[in-house]
């Protein structure tokens, strides 16, 4: 019985830890806001949006990716976006040739164009492997985003913005990090889908 009163308390402590971290976004929504801007702008001007991260940021970069190429909310275009995690030929071909800490550099210098958009998730902010991205992304004039923990690290100080959620807790702040990208993938998509609007119906 003790058992059973240990687990419950551990999934109440996770509800209320969540939703307290949910609550201080509320403080960053300027800072998401600025992001969507970034992204929108790009894809408006025929540029693309890239997404990295390792472990569960690895999958969230992959999830977002494929919000904005398939659709989130609604019927329109598909979106250019890309996750630099899915390719294993290109992971392992590069892990093996030049090491892990390139497995995204690589990639960027071969994707990244100016005025691209390179998103970095990392909860510690520091995974080398995100900051060598950043780095390079911002030599090739793309427009670097930051998401990571309480902290920062590394990364929110190389991106020229960064979204730090209200925690160090791993599994807090990825949960942070989908709702953010969810948010994100909302706002592009309503505003690709006015401007769509606009040029089939202009006003006269």
């Amino acid at each position: 019985m003790a058992r059973q009163e240990s687990s419950s308390q551990s999934f109440q402590t996770a509800v209320s830890d969540h939703i307290a971290v949910i609550r201080a976004l509320s403080s960053q929504l300027s800072v998401l806001e600025k992001i969507a801007v970034e992204m929108t702008r790009a894809i408006c001007a025929g540029n693309k949006i890239l997404w990295c991260g390792n472990g569960g940021s690895a999958a969230d970069s992959q999830h977002l990716a494929a919000e904005l190429v398939g659709r989130f909310r609604r019927e329109r275009r598909g979106l250019a976006s890309i996750a630099l995690t899915t390719d294993t030929s290109i992971l392992t071909a590069v892990g093996n040739d030049y090491g892990y800490e390139k497995v995204f550099q690589r990639q960027v210098e071969a994707l990244c164009v100016n005025g691209d958009v390179l998103v970095g998730l990392s909860t510690s902010g520091n995974s080398r492997n995100v900051c060598a991205a950043i780095e390079t992304a911002r030599r090739f004039g793309a427009f670097t985003v930051a998401l990571t923990g309480q902290s920062g690290g590394a990364m929110a100080k190389l991106a020229d913005i960064a979204l730090q959620i209200a925690s160090n807790d791993t599994a807090r702040i990825q949960e942070a990090h989908i709702l953010c990208g969810h948010m994100l993938c909302d706002s592009i998509e309503l505003s690709i889908c006015e401007r769509e609007l606009a040029t089939i119906h202009p006003l006269t």
